[in-house]
């Protein structure tokens, strides 16, 4: 669907946080479409590339390659985010450093830290590094990103082979054709 051009604005220092910056259309879980006049214009921009372990400063990694995670997606930091204080909004963007152009490297997130009043959303992230460092600490610990290790997955499928009951080989085989 298309969507009307975003209104440009210059800074001004008097606008306030909760400015509209454009309409935006999307489709919502029960797939129908919904018109959102959330997104503003001083909401923070959170790339995957900004926290992936595997890029380099020159590629966009913001964050020390300790504090970084493997390869996150936009789903992962949007799944994160959504259990703070803080509106989040993903937006189908692609990173300007990113080589790739497949699907999964595409989005932004969109993280409004501030309200109206100048005041924090959630005082415990006073900066964008610290919602970086927030995300990049929880994504690890994500359902989807924990699996289980080689060797348990080795000691699980040797239970199941030796709990079949029934005693025999395998299949029989038909036996030589003469």
């Amino acid at each position: 669907m298309a969507t009307s051009p975003p209104i440009r604005t210059n800074f001004h220092p008097s606008k306030k946080h909760g400015d509209v910056e454009r309409l935006v259309l999307f489709l919502n879980a029960a797939n129908c479409l919904v018109l959102i006049l959330s997104f503003r214009l001083r909401w923070i921009c959170i790339y995957p590339a900004y926290i992936n372990s595997k890029k380099s400063r020159q590629e966009g990694r913001r964050l020390a390659k300790e504090e970084c995670v493997e390869n996150p997606t936009c789903a992962e930091i949007r799944d994160v985010l959504s259990v703070t204080n803080l509106r989040v909004g993903v937006e189908n963007k692609e990173y300007s450093r990113e080589r790739s152009r497949e699907p999964q490297y595409r989005g932004r997130i969109r993280v409004q830290m501030r309200n109206d009043d100048g005041s924090f959303c959630n005082p415990e992230f006073g900066s964008r590094e610290a919602v970086l460092l927030y995300v990049s600490k929880k994504i690890p610990q994500l359902k989807s990103r924990q699996v289980k290790s080689g060797a348990e997955c080795y000691q699980h499928s040797q239970q199941n082979h030796q709990s079949n009951p029934g005693g025999g080989g395998g299949k029989k085989g038909k036996g030589k054709r003469r």
